[in-house]
């Protein structure tokens, strides 16, 4: 899926119109986003550029018969499908470097109210649900919420694939290398019952059709929903290498096929539904060389309230990785020596002085529920005596508001300059980041949103988080696949 945006719309260079809107007409589309999450866009660099968050999606839609042949299942084509492949995308504001982050379809996490924009359903907010139920419950914007709500991280569209659509690219592509260290079998035993029936020798095999579709599938062979992650970000990178290989930027021939299949293989969010928006989304990753690409899964432990089946997120470590994203730190370490960034020219321009303090309104909100933990009390109060203590004297907690990973000072995006010098100062009295303040279309003052970041003290502490600073055994690079003992394939039964 990745790879599709950088060749969607070049086979199309010397095409026709008539045949340019045949392939905008095989897009499907879908809303954005299926509740409020109440995150925000990351603020600007000096250049006007921010991050790119794009949302992954494998569905294991039973509705059609192709799908159905491919995953079995016919008893259940009219059960809502659920999304077995989550991976989001995160390309930086400079364009740079790139991450993928994989979350395991079982983990439990806390699924957002989601409304299904396709029929009006309204879907409540449930504390401890596996992950890819999010799917069933609002279509691919719920699982978007989901992410962000989880994340902290502004997700600016999803894309999805279903079974058939996966054997389609794969074929058309001719064949994705992957490996594995002993030849493996993905079977049915007697202590688990089904398999991807994925079968193959040992060291690297060119898989297309429905051996990539059991490729991206398997789990026991692999030992864990963990290493399945890996496998399926090995397909990626096998999928990018293929392509490059194949000169398939160039080919016009080669592009116009690859086009064609992938239209009809994906479903993307509303905002990006034509061809030529995905060319204009395929011109910012290409400057990311693969180099700079990192593929990882969020670690996970047995969830305690159904240890075989479910997983819990590793709190401290997916918080790491969670921050890195939000923060647009790198997750290699190939980028070299930081450069000094440059404004843009901005340092010329006259700079807006803030007000007094005491001359406008500061609301604090307490948000620090927004790591999934119970509010810190008083923290809105603490924060607006700290305030008040500072000069800006009519400064005052409130109880509304909703939980925050990071914290920010949010200002009237419509009151301008004035708005926004004022943020500044009172991100600065309390030793805020200048990135910490944004403009807010829903704010009504200067409001201090105190983040989980920041359960305790009166002076904001920035973590310290470096490229590559990444949880241990978070990088998912690896040669091949080890397979479980009891999977293991000798190349001949």
């Amino acid at each position: 899926m990745a790879i599709t945006l950088s060749v969607l719309i070049l086979g199309t260079a010397g095409a026709g119109y008539l045949y340019y809107q045949h392939l905008n007409n095989n897009l499907r589309g879908g809303s954005r986003a299926g509740g409020e999450s109440g995150v925000k866009k990351a603020a600007p660099d000096a250049l006007g550029n921010t991050p790119l968050n794009i949302l992954l999606l494998g569905s294991d839609d039973r509705s059609k018969s192709a799908n159905v042949a491919l995953g079995g299942g016919k008893n259940e084509r009219d059960r809502k499908p659920l999304a077995d492949v989550q991976m989001l995308l995160h390309v930086s504001a400079d364009r740079q470097h790139a991450s993928i982050v994989s979350i395991p379809r079982d983990t439990v996490v806390p699924i957002p109210a989601c409304t299904d924009t396709t029929d009006g359903k309204v879907y409540a907010a449930t504390n401890n649900r596996p992950i890819n139920e999010t799917l069933s419950r609002g279509g691919p914007g719920c699982t978007l919420t989901t992410w962000e709500k989880l994340t902290g991280v502004y997700i600016d569209h999803w894309m999805m694939v279903d079974f058939a659509g996966v054997v389609s690219m794969a074929d058309e592509v001719g064949g994705v290398p992957v490996c594995v260290k002993t030849g493996v079998y993905d079977k049915s035993t007697a202590q688990q019952h089904g398999g991807s029936g994925l079968k193959l020798p040992e060291g690297t095999t060119d898989v297309k059709g429905e051996q990539a579709l059991q490729w991206l599938r398997t789990r026991h062979a692999f030992g864990s929903d963990q290493n399945r992650a890996k496998a399926q970000h090995m397909y990626l990178n096998g999928m990018m290498k293929k392509l490059q290989e194949q000169n398939a930027w160039t080919d016009t021939g080669r592009l116009t096929g690859l086009a064609e299949t992938a239209t009809t293989a994906l479903q993307v969010s509303d905002e990006i539904k034509s061809v030529s928006k995905l060319f204009n989304l395929s011109m910012q990753l290409k400057n990311v060389k693969l180099d700079r690409l990192t593929t990882t899964t969020v670690p996970t432990d047995p969830y305690p309230g159904n240890p075989d089946a479910w997983l819990s997120l590793r709190s401290s470590a997916a918080d790491k990785m969670f921050a890195m994203v939000r923060e647009d730190v790198a997750f290699d370490k190939n980028g070299g020596p930081k450069k000094p960034k440059d404004d843009g020219g901005t340092s010329d321009k006259p700079k807006t002085e803030p007000e007094a303090p005491g001359a406008f309104s500061v609301t604090v909100v307490n948000g620090t529920s927004g790591d999934g933990q119970p509010a810190a009390p008083g923290r809105a109060s603490a924060l607006a005596t700290t305030l008040q203590g500072k000069g800006f004297t009519r400064a005052e907690a409130t109880r509304e508001g909703e939980g925050s990973k990071d914290t920010a000072v949010l200002y009237p995006k419509s009151a301008g300059d004035q708005a926004k010098a004022n943020a500044e100062s009172v991100a600065k009295a309390l030793g805020l980041p200048g990135s910490a303040v944004h403009g807010d279309t829903k704010a009504v003052t200067i409001t201090l949103v105190v983040g989980s970041d920041w359960r305790t003290g009166s002076v904001y502490k920035k973590p310290q988080i470096n490229d590559g600073d990444l949880p241990e055994g978070a990088d998912d690079k690896t040669e091949c696949m080890d397979v479980y003992s009891i999977y293991k394939w000798d190349g001949k039964s």
